[in-house]
């Protein structure tokens, strides 16, 4: 994946060249506290580093370039490259004064994710939500926010959306439980705004929308919304997001994300179908 390539946005850019520099030092039989020494810092920022979770010093990295024996011209100057793309802001970091900074890495990895699979039970997922729908959610959540505020929010939801209809499109797949669809977020006319929507959006080639209705009863998501996302560049693990009360946790263990891996095809597997899952959203905008 070059630098300019679709996918390749500066959170998962870090998460590449940290990958990368954690293998020269494996193959090279360095420790991270050797590493950590080298560019006067920690072994825990190494690990920090290897993982993509800080930005790089070109410094460091040519320093660890050195230390792991990387003389080819041509390899040092794409890695150092990297590091630069990696630390080049992404178009939300203009929103940092409204975003939490657990959701700026979220939103780095989702605008470089090939596939995003969601479960949500309690509102429709942030990438289907319609204007209205969006502005009444994101009060619900800042109350008290300054006018202003609520809108720069919303205006970042809709940006993200964008991508949805742009070039090298994602695909999605979202699994809506039946009780964010029932429950009535900023009225009537809301409401029927944002199943008009849902339906426009299942029509995309690349989105699935299924509702998993009431009826089936318990199922295999018990332990609540979830996404998984997965990247075009086959090094990098699948990430599974689950948001909390008071920030977020990401999971990239193999073990954990097959965990979620599971409950999501089964989920699939027992929802309506995706042609019944229009249907359903027609019966919902008629009842609304």
């Amino acid at each position: 994946m070059t630098p300019d390539s679709p996918g390749a946005g500066s959170t998962v850019r870090r998460i590449m060249l940290g990958s990368q520099l954690r293998r020269l030092r494996e193959d090279k039989g360095v420790s991270r506290q050797e590493a950590g020494y080298t560019i006067r810092a920690s072994e825990s920022k190494i690990s920090r580093l290897e993982l993509g979770r800080v930005s790089f010093k070109e410094r460091d990295v040519d320093d660890l370039l050195t230390l792991y024996g990387v003389e080819d011209k041509e390899q040092r100057e794409a890695l150092l490259q990297l590091a630069r793309d990696a630390n080049t802001p992404g178009w939300w970091h203009r929103y940092n004064d409204v975003l939490p900074g657990y959701f700026q890495t979220y939103v780095g990895l989702e605008e470089s994710a090939a596939l995003i699979r969601t479960y949500e039970l309690q509102f429709v997922p942030g990438l289907l939500q319609c204007e209205g729908y969006a502005r009444a959610v994101i009060r619900l959540g800042n109350a008290g926010a300054a006018d202003h505020e609520i809108e720069q929010r919303v205006e970042l939801r809709m940006q993200r959306q964008e991508r949805l209809t742009g070039p090298d499109a994602p695909r999605l797949w979202a699994v809506l439980d039946e009780g964010a669809l029932r429950r009535p977020i900023g009225g009537p006319e809301v409401m029927r705004e944002q199943f008009k929507h849902l339906i426009e959006m299942s029509r995309l080639p690349n989105v699935t929308v299924q509702v998993m209705p009431f009826r089936f009863g318990g199922h295999a998501a018990e332990g609540g919304a979830f996404s998984i996302l997965r990247f075009p560049d086959q090094d990098l693990p699948d990430v599974v997001y689950v948001e909390i009360l008071t920030g977020a946790m990401y999971l990239d263990k193999r073990d954990d994300v097959d965990t979620y891996l599971q409950a999501m095809e089964r989920l699939c597997v027992d929802s309506a179908t995706p042609e019944r899952t229009v249907e359903l959203l027609g019966q919902y905008l008629r009842e609304t």
